[in-house]
């Protein structure tokens, strides 16, 4: 028995980069895993003039593309493309609206989802086309896809605009970091067992790092990363997320709105960074030309649909505090990054060394870290001292493993595969409240008006480093250093 209700998903932007990468590709692996119910549709809709059997045979390119070798079966594909149909709609025209009322007229039945994943500047216009044609009922959910705004008041403006048609309950604003099976189990790690809450707090933890490093570059969305950046396009959203999941107290309960409160609580206690403490406590590089992998890349601007004298930024580093008593004075160093020397997305908590050594020799032991990896293999090591063999007591560092693949053998579900579900089943946890994207952007603001008026440009990189020098002296002028370890 499915624990899905019928339903029907309208996908807008249907022909997009997005749809047809991530979406299509993670229902197909739902409905292959029978976790989809027989009654559903999920419609592709776009502005483009495209016959159902166009629409089918570009999904059905793609998923052979994008999903994992041998994953792809005709059988699978014929039985799931039954579910799939087309239609043409141009989000500034209300007339097509109408046509999709018509079209979904027949199936009152089914719940009805619509996901934006268009540009953010069509989230209004579509959802007041929904409201106007009466597709906007009790039971339907739309979905938002980042990033929501480029300021805090762009992004209240969707959120108002939104919530006139659709109330909070309703609107799913989506981040997929959210939805690593990784960040999962940091929230089972935290609050599932007894051993690390005890120690998770400024008395035992030195200082925190979360780095999220792609080796591509703009990937064909020049002119869209050229007007956003990686402050806006990684920071505002995916690395505040973790970082609220790392600082968070206790909820009460996994109901979302408890574990939505105490996220709230972290992004209002950040530390404001205003003036001179931007200069100080962040750094933004841009990349240029390079190896990654020993292959040439170009640099940022050369790329194209970049402009010649950009200053947008494809590195951001900063150093944030957040004054509460469980968490004040120890630093929160976020790195995000294109072109860096490894795909990477880590968090690395390391603990406050042994007060006093009773070993002989001059260094004192290295102080433990747990490493929570998300990509691009996901599991927890936990960095100990151990003895070395033999007749000294010197001692190393060793690691306690847990790889979630070969712990658990089984596929995981792709983030997007997580979320999507837990939309169709109305579960919110996962997903961003209006009052913290309005938090976050509070935070973010001011350093975007900072590096604005200062005029400069980005520290430059070189492709397949892991970012500027002043990075390393960020973290340096607080006695620490990044980890870099494969």
């Amino acid at each position: 028995m499915h624990s899905v209700n019928p339903f029907e998903m309208v996908l807008f932007g249907g022909n997009g980069d997005l749809v047809t990468r991530k979406i299509i590709p993670a229902l197909y692996y739902r409905f292959r895993d029978d976790a989809l119910p027989d009654d559903c549709r999920i419609t592709g809709a776009a502005r483009r003039d495209m016959s159902r059997d166009e629409y089918l045979a570009l999904t059905r390119e793609c998923c052979k593309r994008y999903l994992a070798a041998g994953d792809f079966s005709e059988e699978v594909w014929e039985s799931f493309a039954q579910h799939l149909d087309y239609l043409k709609v141009d989000a500034t025209a209300p007339d097509d609206f109408q046509l999709l009322a018509r079209f979904l007229s027949e199936s009152s039945h089914r719940e009805k989802v619509y996901y934006l994943a268009t540009a953010p500047d069509l989230f209004t216009t579509i959802c007041t086309h929904l409201g106007e044609a009466g597709l906007a009922t009790p039971e339907s959910r739309v979905v938002l896809e980042k990033p929501l705004g480029r300021d805090l008041e762009s992004a209240g403006k969707i959120n108002r605009e939104v919530a006139k048609v659709f109330k909070e309950h309703q609107i799913y604003r989506i981040d997929h970091y959210l939805g690593k099976e990784a960040v999962q189990n940091l929230i089972a790690l935290r609050f599932g067992n007894a051993l690390f809450e005890p120690l998770w707090q400024r008395g035992s933890i030195r200082d925190v790092q979360i780095t999220l490093a792609e080796q591509v570059g703009v990937e064909g969305r020049g002119p869209f990363y050229d007007n956003t950046g990686a402050l806006r396009d990684m920071v505002q959203n995916h690395l505040l997320q973790l970082l609220c999941i790392i600082a968070m107290e206790p909820p009460a309960s996994i109901d979302p709105d408890a574990v939505r409160d105490e996220k709230l609580k972290v992004l209002r206690a950040l530390r404001p960074l205003v003036g001179r403490d931007v200069v100080a406590n962040t750094v933004r590089g841009q990349y240029r030309a390079g190896a990654i992998g020993g292959t040439p890349v170009r640099g940022y601007l050369d790329e194209d649909g970049i402009a010649s004298d950009s200053h947008t930024e494809s590195f951001v580093a900063l150093k944030a505090e957040i004054d509460s008593w469980r968490w004040a004075g120890v630093p929160f160093f976020l790195r995000t990054g294109k072109r860096l020397q490894e795909r990477l997305a880590e968090i690395v908590v390391t603990f406050r060394q042994v007060p006093h050594s009773i070993f002989s020799g001059d260094a004192a032991p290295a102080p433990n870290r747990l490493v929570i990896r998300l990509q691009p293999d996901d599991g927890v090591q936990l960095m100990l001292m151990a003895k070395e063999p033999g007749d000294t007591m010197d001692l190393r560092p060793v690691s306690l493993d847990l790889n979630f693949s070969k712990t658990f053998g089984s596929r995981k579900a792709d983030a997007y595969e997580r979320l999507l579900m837990d939309c169709l089943r109305g579960k919110l946890t996962l997903f961003m409240r209006r009052d913290e994207v309005d938090a976050a952007w509070r935070w973010v603001e001011p350093i975007l008006d900072v590096w604005e008026q200062s005029g400069e440009a980005p520290k430059p990189y070189t492709a397949g480093t892991w970012g500027p020098a002043a990075s390393s002296a960020l973290m340096g002028r607080s006695g620490f250093s990044w980890r870099e370890e494969s």
